[in-house]
């Protein structure tokens, strides 16, 4: 069963280092034996409430020893995570449910500033999921035992649903296999020379219900019997803080957190200490700087290993190679036992050779998605012939290495999040003084890119201001959402046949 199982990496370890550190948070600190333990009180807790092999459950949590511990819970008794970004909204988290067929959903209460409990109780509210909402006391499985026999599930089966949007509207489920993501997760060993015998330290700051946070440090982590630091928020100093205090070796991360952490080396950080203990550096997400790549590695003595993914990908499909020279503004080369092309929007293979020529990104390999839950023509159109196609830009050099040129969908992505611009318009669309809007991603010095609605007013509302529909916004959409510039004009640029020029706003 652990061989097909995604919950066999964290039941391997252990066995394998039942006393080992798996998790840190604050001063807590728990042995894979303890993280084990309290997983199968969450897979006792779930039959006890008649969740089946199959079953969807939601869980929203930030970087906490509980994601973990619900996550791979979870996943014992054969169902389905499907973890929800901490900033949703009520009305988000009530789609989300919904699409996927949720039939329970584990909620952190959360704090003042965050109220993940009450948006999940305002969510749920007239429906039939079951609520489980958590805190600092004991937990509601406490009291459960800690055995449990694993139900056995196929490498086919769905193991997580990752929500992923492209230009078509509302989020769609990405349906991950078991076999996809123990795949990525398993492949840090060539990656990055990742080794149960020297497991590493890894500093967990990328939010674990995105499928990069997951896979390349939960989950790789627990592969391995590695120790997952967790930071539920990414500040600079606490980051560097922890890195010395926990001696950690692997920090990955978006852009904006290399920026972040270069901007807090005040003289008063060892930088040599932090230098001598980290191992491996990842960035994904977005591109990384040239300038940001180069003194990052001028600083630490690292260098930074970029890489390439979606979550239709289980996080990962490309990936610098470890022990090389970087080939800084490049994504590496596809990771062992996946394939990567360039193809036209025909389908048609991008000749090859020249290495200036655009092609849109295909991917084929064990790490691709089993399908987009419950939408079979996105899943057709997606997907053909086992290659998945990315819409995203690329050019490839002469020997594989691929080089991000642009996306060919619309979406943004705003330090590290992806935004979807049509379900931004469609929200705000419906506000009284908006006739028209275009959402877009103008460049950001720290975030990557800011979100930006060029919006054509009704004409008894020519009086509203940018800060009436900023406001408007911050209340409809999760904080990573929303639009921090707003431009009215007369009219937005059009094609003949009616369809809104982005390229041409700015």
């Amino acid at each position: 069963m652990t061989e097909r199982h995604l919950a066999g990496l964290l039941e391997t370890s252990a066995e394998s280092y039942p006393e080992r550190t798996a998790v840190v948070f604050g001063d807590s600190r728990l042995t894979y034996t303890q993280v084990n333990a309290a997983a199968n009180q969450v897979a006792n807790l779930l039959v006890e409430r008649g969740v089946k092999p199959g079953d969807k459950v939601a869980l929203s949590c930030p970087n906490l020893p509980f994601f973990p511990i619900i996550y791979f819970g979870i996943l014992k008794v054969g169902a389905t995570v499907v973890p929800l970004n901490v900033l949703l909204k009520a009305r988000e988290v009530a789609y989300h449910l919904d699409d996927s067929g949720a039939v329970a959903f584990f909620a952190f209460e959360g704090t003042a500033d965050l109220p993940i409990g009450d948006t999940a109780r305002e969510a749920v509210g007239g429906t039939d999921v079951d609520l489980v909402v958590f805190a600092g006391g004991p937990a509601p499985w406490s009291q459960q035992s800690p055995a449990f026999e694993t139900v056995g599930r196929d490498e086919d089966d769905t193991a997580v649903i990752l929500y992923t949007s492209g230009t078509t509207g509302q989020p769609k489920g990405a349906e991950l296999r078991h076999g996809n993501m123990r795949h990525t997760a398993l492949a840090g060993e060539k990656m990055y020379g990742a080794d149960a015998d020297n497991p590493d330290t890894y500093l967990c700051v990328l939010p674990l219900f995105h499928a990069f946070g997951q896979q390349v440090i939960q989950n790789a982590a627990f592969a391995f019997g590695g120790t997952v630091v967790m930071l539920p928020r990414f500040e600079a100093e606490s980051a560097i803080d922890l890195m010395l205090r926990e001696k950690v070796t692997f920090f990955a991360g978006v852009p904006t957190m290399y920026w972040g952490l270069l901007g807090a080396l005040t003289p008063e950080v060892p930088i040599a200490e932090l230098a001598a203990n980290l191992r491996v550096a990842a960035s994904g997400g977005a591109a990384l700087p040239v300038e940001v790549h180069k003194n990052f590695q001028d600083r630490f003595g690292v260098t930074i290993l970029e890489g390439y993914g979606l979550s239709e990908t289980s996080a990962i499909a490309s990936f610098s190679v470890f022990g090389e020279e970087p080939r800084v503004g490049t994504v590496g080369r596809p990771i062992a036992g996946v394939e990567m092309k360039l193809i036209n929007e025909d389908w048609s293979d991008v000749p090859t050779g020249d290495p200036d020529v655009i092609g849109e990104i295909a991917i084929k390999g064990p790490n691709i998605l089993k399908s987009y839950h419950g939408r079979p023509e996105a899943t057709a159109e997606a997907i053909r012939d086992g290659w998945f196609r990315s819409g995203d830009l690329a050019k490839k050099s002469d020997d594989g290495y691929y080089s991000i040129v642009d996306r060919s969908k619309d979406m943004i992505i705003r330090g590290g999040y992806n935004v979807y611009p049509r379900e931004l318009e469609e929200v705000l669309m419906t506000h009284p003084a908006v006739s028209l809007v275009a959402v877009i991603g103008v460049p950001h010095e720290s975030h990557g890119e800011e979100i930006k609605a060029v919006v054509v007013r009704n004409k008894d509302h020519d009086d509203v201001t940018e800060a009436t529909l900023v406001t408007w916004g911050r209340e409809q959409f999760a904080a990573y959402k929303y639009p921090r510039l707003v431009e009215f004009r007369e009219e937005l640029p059009m094609t003949s046949t009616g369809k809104i020029l982005k390229r041409e706003m700015s």
